[in-house]
């Protein structure tokens, strides 16, 4: 069974690099560095084979398997005693020096009871060939090199087992879901906050699994424990907000939707339940749990500090946002045909506050206020117009609008000679020297000298270039007035 938050969707405006970063590198450190276990353990066989040192030692793992069975109620290891005693009978020395040399447990009893399971001369020959077997060969091996073992835990491999799978469907299993919970996560903290969380929560599950396996050789290798950590971190970020989650139980797979942190119990007892019910399955169940609490634990302790979500984490979706301005913009168009221009300019103002990107929404409230152009909402709404406009760069727009304030409202509610400057420049930008000069008249009547100075020294070098050199004389004669 799978359960995995599915509130968020990917933003391709803003890629979650480092998510892609993590995962490629679990690939390439799988490919290329884990490349070589099957050659190396492969070699160990033949080498453990050659020195006879399964002849020597698998009657004593039988007799190990045999007691661990008896004498301390590990019922599971029946098979594997089951299949070592069908490869003696086959002859299949390969497969069984295989199989014992897989066994940490059963290295480490024989390195501690070898005075009193061997004699001393097979004592000497197997001491000198599995040192070596184990130096040259099972020591290089990347689990290893780099895994998490507790009898061998050290600050260098909380880390690096992160990186490390033990085979592709491990690996892409693991990638799968960082993928999933990935790019939420770090959409809400950022690359660098969130790659940190993401180890913390890997050291923490490594830390954990140690404590539950403490001095045990067995090797704890995966990304699963710092998934689980971005798992506690993203339900956290949405309390109990419901979200969607996303589960597949068999052949069925669907979605439901329920308060985040309701999952976080679930999710720990459900690791707990397989880890204290011992199905022998290789899988880190403590590992998981460890590192479920430590991402929780995390941005609860800290989600108001340095973990803090960003805040357009919280903002919906895109798709999100458009359903619900076209449903708001229907009920203002709808209050508008019914003429019912009050309601209809209070549902158009909050769409525009809401949604300050959307010129159309400021188109409609300048055409709602034109029809009062005596009173001054009027006027602030054409400047904000003529302001977007201008920002848009559309200065056919911004040209049409001034002149329809200067019919409708100028005489009683003049602009500040600033408008008119900006429409002069329009103008001139949309080569139309008629309205330039027409906002130079303006400007003239009611701006600073400077004000002043500068359009007409604009006009005239552009009356100039057009080889309109009457006209050109006329401000230069202007500019001399002042």
């Amino acid at each position: 069974m799978l359960i995995v938050p599915a509130e968020k969707k990917i933003d391709w405006r803003h890629p979650p690099w480092m998510t892609f970063a993590l995962m490629l590198a679990c690939v390439l450190v799988f490919v290329f560095y884990q490349s070589r276990d099957p050659e190396l353990f492969g070699e160990a066989v033949s080498q453990y084979v050659q020195a006879d040192l399964d002849r020597l030692e698998a009657p004593i793992y039988e007799d190990y398997l045999e007691r661990k069975i008896s004498f301390e109620g590990q019922d599971e290891l029946q098979d594997l005693l089951d299949w070592l005693r069908y490869l003696e009978e086959e002859g299949d020395r390969g497969t069984l020096s295989s199989l014992i040399l897989s066994d940490p447990f059963f290295h480490d009893y024989l390195q501690d009871n070898r005075d009193i399971l061997m004699a001393t001369r097979d004592r000497e020959h197997w001491q000198s060939e599995r040192e070596r077997i184990e130096e040259q060969y099972l020591s290089r091996m990347s689990s290893r090199e780099s895994g998490l073992v507790p009898s061998d835990l050290n600050a260098y491999s909380l880390v690096t087992y992160q990186f490390l799978h033990g085979g592709w469907g491990h690996l892409i299993g693991n990638m799968v879901v960082l993928f999933l919970l990935g790019f939420t996560v770090e959409r809400a903290l950022g690359a660098g906050r969130y790659l940190l969380a993401y180890l913390f929560s890997g050291a923490v599950a490594g830390l954990t699994y140690a404590a539950f396996h403490w001095g045990e050789p067995v090797t704890l290798v995966g990304a699963s424990g710092s998934i689980a950590g971005l798992m506690g971190m993203y339900v956290v970020f949405f309390g109990l907000r419901k979200i969607r989650f996303f589960y597949y139980l068999g052949f069925y797979f669907n979605y439901f939707r329920a308060p985040a942190l309701v999952l976080l119990p679930v999710w720990l007892l459900k690791e707990l339940y397989f880890y204290w019910s011992d199905t022998g399955d290789g899988v880190a169940y403590m590992a998981h749990a460890g590192g479920l609490v430590a991402g929780a634990g995390l941005i609860l302790l800290m989600g108001k500090g340095w973990f803090q979500a960003r805040e357009s984490f919280y903002e919906p979706e895109p798709e999100e946002q458009d359903e619900a301005f076209t449903k708001e913009y229907a009920k203002a168009m709808e209050a508008l045909s019914r003429m019912d221009f009050p309601l209809a300019r209070q549902r158009f103002e909050s769409l525009w506050q809401a949604n300050p990107d959307r010129p159309v929404l400021l188109e409609h409230l300048y055409h709602l206020d034109k029809l009062r152009p005596d009173q001054p909402a009027y006027r602030e709404r054409a400047v904000a117009l003529m302001n977007q406009y201008l920002r848009l760069q559309q200065p056919e727009n911004l040209l049409a609008t001034w002149q329809e304030y200067l019919e409708l409202a100028e005489s009683t509610q003049p602009l500040a000679p600033e408008e008119h400057n900006r429409v002069l420049f329009a103008a001139l930008r949309g080569d139309d020297l008629k309205l330039a000069e027409k906002a130079f008249a303006k400007v003239k009547a009611a701006g600073s000298v400077d004000m002043v100075r500068e359009a007409g020294r604009l006009l005239a070098e552009e009356f100039s270039k057009r080889q309109m050199e009457p006209k050109a004389n006329e401000y230069r004669m202007l500019l001399k007035t002042l």
